[in-house]
């Protein structure tokens, strides 16, 4: 009889505290803790730790089962409504768009610059070699990324591409910028995926894509048109190739936690910068969206050199104005 009566005992001592608790945390998931009073807010972890306490005495003292899961219940949802997340699903985008995607950016520039160093040496050699012999481009260029556009083709074909499709039905554009989006998200993650092959996979994928660039622009620059492909590809190109670059750094970020773990364990080191790397890759993937809308629907659209350049060159200005300002001092509540 000695167990019931201590029990007894121990929860009337105890159990206004955990009823008081019950009801703050009951308010608080009905009605968010922005509806509860400051008192009851000052109140809350007070009560949350006497009943941790409370939990830790029973179970040293073996109290009934009944009374030991009533506590652990009662301290699991008040935890959540302690430590927990503080910020809804608006407040969490708002939050990403605002300081989250820029700040990653800023924190991994040296992987960024690498990264975009890969793709400009890529395409440099690649506009040398067709330059110098036109038939590098088909080892550059496949057949179905060409669509026609080789050296084998004439140079009014060539041109034609570049104005082709203003007056393409709107439904077809639209299923056009599903495509690109899908094709151009699938590279950048891949890039990003193969960080963790140490990076070396990553960094070919950087190099080929940039010889592929290289390669178009050497065909058309042969053709004297170099300058509208240029502002052909300026559209969506700004915003495509900022975002594959920075899909390429998130792999590099994530191979350099890999081989350089500096003085935390390998997986610590994974945890801590693959954080910032999967921010990274988010906002790149919000990044290849815009991309594929302006690729489907305002590069077909807009056939004047000028304001092609124009877009081009706004889209540009924009996020790197983006990346080194959004976010500046701004600090979250809760991590």
């Amino acid at each position: 009889m000695t167990t019931p009566l201590k029990s007894l005992e121990f929860r009337r001592e105890r159990e206004r505290t955990w009823r008081a608790l019950e009801d703050l945390v009951a308010r608080a998931e009905k009605r968010g803790l922005k509806a509860l009073p400051a008192e009851d807010l000052l109140r809350l972890p007070t009560l949350y730790r006497a009943t941790l306490s409370s939990l830790s005495v029973a179970r040293a003292i073996s109290l009934d089962q009944n009374v030991l899961g009533y506590l652990e219940s009662l301290s699991a949802r008040a935890y959540f409504q302690v430590y927990g997340a503080r910020s809804s699903l608006w407040e969490g985008l708002v939050y990403f768009l605002r300081a989250g995607f820029p700040g990653a950016v800023r924190a991994t520039a040296g992987a960024n610059l690498l990264a975009a160093l890969w793709m400009i040496l890529g395409g440099a050699i690649g506009f040398l070699l067709v330059q110098a012999n036109a038939d590098w481009y088909y080892t550059f260029v496949g057949s179905g990324m060409a669509g026609g556009r080789t050296p084998a083709a004439s140079t009014e074909f060539l041109r034609d591409g570049l104005y082709d499709g203003a007056d393409t039905a709107a439904d077809m554009l639209y299923l056009f910028a599903t495509f690109l989006f899908s094709h151009n998200a699938g590279i950048g993650m891949l890039a990003f995926a193969l960080g963790f092959a140490l990076g070396v996979p990553t960094v070919l994928l950087l190099f080929y894509n940039g010889l592929t660039l290289g390669a178009f622009l050497a065909l058309y620059g042969s053709r004297g048109l170099l300058w509208e492909l240029v502002a052909w590809l300026s559209v969506h190109g700004t915003t495509e190739l900022l975002a594959i670059v920075l899909c390429g750094g998130g792999g590099l970020v994530i191979a350099g936690a890999i081989v350089f773990p500096e003085r935390e364990t390998r997986l610590e080191s994974l945890a801590r910068r693959g954080r910032t790397a999967g921010t990274l890759i988010m906002g790149a993937v919000l990044m290849l969206f815009v991309a594929g809308l302006l690729e489907g629907f305002a590069r077909q659209l807009v056939t004047d050199v000028a304001a092609r350049y124009a877009i081009g060159g706004a889209m540009l200005a924009f996020w790197l104005t983006y990346f080194a300002l959004a976010g500046r001092g701004a600090h979250r509540d809760d991590d």
